[in-house]
């Protein structure tokens, strides 16, 4: 019997280089095309003028004592700032570490001593979110330091005890990178990167790049894994680089290409498959928000004339459903990649016929793996374009194994589904025991997510192993928000984890037991998580109850308090369609 397992060549061979080796050709070739516009900005960059600047940052960063496989933090939406300090660190061989713009003080507390960040870069604030207001928060030194830490050495740097490795941190305004003063003595700025950066030659750029390797780490990845707090995926040139170029093979990408990208770019969706597929072929990326905003997407699409589109499901819900839909002219879209969550039939349909992206591809993966492992293709049928995640990539392998032995299952039964090739990371930063149980000893990447492949190895995503709840392509890990909600001193008992959603693919559900006595509202405990959590992690459905549901050694079922919660809330919503028929109101669900 056949067993599920592919392996795919490919016609082209894998890109032996390193992202700045690659981008210095893509550059050359094409120094007039336009690489970047961004709409918030009111900016637009050749691909002339991005080389160019970011050669002047890789300086900087030199500048200011930056070296080869030091970690330099951004914490922003999507700007081109944020895409000059993912090129320039490249350049230099630093690794780029993605600080998610929702972080809250605990959690980038907590990235930036896992990763031991020693340069942050990020913006003033945006909206809600005060972002040199959390820094001095867990940096007060930033308020105290008696001089600029700029230029580099000798002058002096940040030193704090709480984040020993940590030297820099800049701050720069989207809107006047340069014309932005510091607003604490401990803060550089984009004007004293520049000073910096002038000390340094061409000549020693060039010099350090021609040092790097295209295995060399260059990105960290926070992602939610089965067990513990968020890890620290290390990817590397080889990884990212590959990743991006054979996606936009598939795309049909060329320079002549203009992609329009609402997904965030610290996501892995974001940087590797948005911009790096753009900076590999000498497309132009189009920033059509900060963050996403469903009539900024429609009217950069029209405006720009952009001929792809990125997003998960409930982007293009949003998009298609937004009250504006039909002022825009959408008709020079014709690909783009949907991923980050089931792609319901229904709406496969309505991108193709409305928004006129009849070579929609449908992706799958995850961060560890680059992230992207299957895609769909213009060629395969409706029925494989949203029943399957199509196929893997060029010069991948893929495996279907059962649970409990590892054996390779036979082609249509039900297994873990494990990746293995270049797009594999190099593992978890400082975490050998979370990489060791992530890699096995042939190389073997298991995803924890449960599948099937048939005859021809397109893979069916069935469920999944671990905990882990995906809301709208965001990764979340129940033990993470369990333990912060445990520091609240009403709750005795609390167990997190998703159910299913309409709109976002899963929501987050909590079950809370309080201390004896003690009584709390679900208002209460959202506020008490305001500001202290991203704001996606906040649980949406929150149940008081007396007990859970147990294993015979006193372990929480999550799977039946699952059941038990969807059974309730389908009961609850039938008893009120049948009450509203009859005009009478109707009651919340409460767990059984």
């Amino acid at each position: 019997m056949k067993k599920s397992y592919l392996h795919r060549g490919g016609e082209e061979p894998l890109l032996g280089l390193t992202i700045p080796e690659h981008f210095r050709r893509i550059a050359e070739r094409y120094p007039e095309r336009e690489a970047i516009v961004s709409l918030p900005q009111g900016r637009r960059l050749t691909y002339g003028k991005l080389a160019d600047r970011i050669d002047k940052l890789a300086r900087s960063f030199l500048g200011i004592g930056i070296q080869r496989g030091d970690r330099v933090g951004i914490w922003s939406v999507n700007n081109i700032e944020w895409l000059l300090v993912q090129m320039a660190t490249a350049r230099i061989g630093a690794v780029l570490v993605n600080l998610n713009p929702a972080y809250r003080p605990r959690e980038l507390a907590y990235a930036l001593r896992k990763s031991r960040v020693q340069c942050v870069v990020t913006i003033p604030s945006f909206r809600t979110s005060d972002y040199v207001g959390m820094l001095t928060e867990l940096l007060p030194e930033l308020k105290e330091a008696g001089a600029s830490p700029l230029p580099g050495p000798p002058a002096p740097r940040l030193e704090s005890e709480e984040f020993p490795d940590l030297h820099t941190v800049v701050v720069y305004d989207p809107t006047d990178p340069l014309g932005f003063e510091r607003p604490y003595p401990g803060v550089a700025t984009c004007k004293g990167l520049a000073d910096a950066g002038k000390q340094v030659p061409m000549a020693e750029l060039d010099r350090v790049t021609s040092t790097l390797d295209m295995d060399d780490p260059i990105n960290i990845q926070y992602t939610s894994g089965t067990t513990g707090y968020p890890k620290a995926v290390i990817l590397t040139h080889r990884n990212v680089l590959n990743n991006a170029y054979f996606c936009a093979q598939a795309m049909n990408f060329t320079q002549a290409d203009r992609l329009c990208v609402p997904i965030p770019f610290y996501h892995c969706f974001g940087m590797v498959i948005s911009t790096m597929l753009c900076f590999s072929t000498g497309a132009c990326l189009v920033i059509p928000c900060e963050h996403f905003d469903p009539l900024r997407v429609l009217q950069a699409v029209d405006r720009e004339r952009c001929t792809a589109l990125h997003g998960v499901p409930t982007m293009f819900v949003s998009e298609l459903d937004h009250p504006r839909f039909s002022e825009f002219n959408l008709t020079s879209l014709r690909t783009g990649i949907m991923a980050g969550a089931p792609c319901p039939p229904a709406l496969m349909t309505r991108v193709m016929a409305e928004m006129h992206i009849d070579d929609i591809l449908i992706g799958y993966g995850q961060t560890e793996a680059s992230p992207v492992t299957h895609l769909t293709t213009r060629d395969d049928t409706f029925e494989r374009r949203v029943e399957t995640v199509g196929t893997n990539l060029p010069h991948q392998e893929v495996k279907v194994v059962d649970v409990e032995t590892g054996e390779t299952v036979p082609v249509g039964r039900v297994g873990e589904v494990c990746f293995r090739g270049y797009h594999v990371m190099r593992g978890y930063y400082d975490d050998p025991e979370a990489t060791a149980e992530a890699l096995d000893e042939a190389g073997w990447l298991h995803s924890g997510d449960l599948g099937t492949m048939d005859e021809d190895g397109y893979v069916r995503i069935t469920g999944r192993l671990k905990e882990m709840i995906i809301r709208g392509g965001e990764n979340i890990y129940p033990r993470e928000i369990e333990d912060f909600l445990y520091t609240h001193p009403k709750i005795a008992e609390v167990s997190v984890f998703g159910i299913p959603d309409e709109f976002y693919g899963e929501e987050t559900m909590a079950w809370i037991e309080l201390q004896a006595d003690k009584e709390a509202t679900e208002e209460e405990i959202r506020e008490f998580c305001k500001r202290k959590i991203a704001h996606y992690k906040i649980p949406t459905h929150i149940w008081f109850v007396d007990e859970f549901p147990l294993t015979v050694t006193g372990k929480i079922k999550k799977y039946r308090m699952r059941e038990m919660a969807v059974a309730k809330m389908e009961e609850t919503k039938a008893a009120g369609e049948a009450s509203d028929a009859e005009g009478a109101p109707t009651g919340a669900p409460q767990p059984a």
